[in-house]
């Protein structure tokens, strides 16, 4: 246990609306969604259709979409920025379309959100502006659970484009950096009443693979590619990564769906869950956009060789 609280709420206590607004109220613009993400996205028109989804907080919610003719082409998703902190998905999501999508052309129809939560992108934050978590929202609403409309909107035009059931392949870039133990996993269990409770942090890059349809070839095909850009994650003494055993050089496996990860946004028989790690010593921000842009090329040389 550690002796560590969050300096919001009352240890034990789950927030009420008050310290949402309190913990909201400490967020500080840091960056502009407009410059990094949309007006790169706008660049692209010309190639791709670009689609406003929904907006949230203000922000338009944009998704790039292959133009094609052909209904017989597999659609591939690629999504960024779910949690908005984890920089190098929104940026790995951006550079591959504007770099390497071209290399796909008529061999598949990409739909790529490079930037699923632009509140959180702006402020460098893994929540929404509620307090809410995006990669714990993409499931059918509950009574009484709050869930956040970033999510709700993309599970919504997925599924309005007939991609729930037509994507074979699906990346999520993620990031998982120091922070997450200094104050983000902090934040969450003052939140929820819970006790914080240490952990470690993987030391390089691994991947989240669904439980419940589990494609080890598939993921380590990923591994392999990614090796090349960044160290792999080794598993701790206990042959885990954050609590979950490693299952193979760089993976874990989590229950997708049930937990409402954005990787079950689809029905795709592909998924995968992308983590870098951006705080090792000498990493820097292009070596993890190089990383991710290699998992997704990784991703689709090896579902269209299937």
């Amino acid at each position: 246990m550690s002796d560590r609280f969050y300096p919001i709420g009352t240890p034990g206590t789950p927030w009420n609306d008050d310290e949402r607004a309190q913990w909201r109220g400490r967020q500080v613009t840091s960056r502009s969604y407009a410059d990094d993400v949309v007006a790169r996205v706008k660049k692209l028109a010309d190639r791709f259709d670009v689609v406003e989804y929904g907006t949230v907080s203000g922000h338009p919610l944009l998704a790039l979409v292959s133009r094609t003719s052909n209904a017989a082409l597999p659609v591939a998703v690629v999504t960024g920025g779910v949690h908005g902190y984890e920089t190098s998905g929104v940026h790995g999501a951006l550079a591959f379309v504007e770099e390497h999508a071209a290399d796909y052309a008529g061999r598949v129809q990409l739909v790529v959100a490079p930037c699923v939560s632009p509140w959180a992108y702006e402020r460098i934050q893994r929540w929404n502006e509620d307090a809410i978590d995006p990669n714990r929202s993409f499931k059918a609403a509950a009574p009484g659970v709050s869930l956040a409309p970033e999510s709700q909107a993309l599970l919504a035009f997925v599924a309005a484009r007939g991609f729930t059931d037509s994507a074979v392949l699906h990346v999520d870039l993620h990031e998982t950096t120091d922070t997450d133990e200094s104050e983000f996993r902090p934040a969450r269990e003052a939140r929820d009443g819970k006790t914080f409770s240490p952990g470690t942090i993987p030391n390089g890059f691994y991947l989240v693979d669904d439980s419940a349809k589990p494609q080890p070839a598939f993921q380590a095909a990923i591994i392999d590619a990614v090796s090349k850009v960044t160290h792999i994650a080794p598993a701790d003494d206990k042959g885990e990564m954050i609590g979950c055993p490693v299952v193979a050089p760089g993976v874990i496996e989590y229950a997708v769906k049930s937990l409402g990860l954005c990787a079950g946004l689809t029905n795709a028989r592909f998924t995968t869950t992308t983590e870098v790690y951006p705080d090792a010593p000498g990493c820097s921000p292009a070596e993890c956009i190089l990383a991710q842009v290699a998992a997704v090329r990784a991703a689709l040389d090896f579902c269209l060789t299937r």
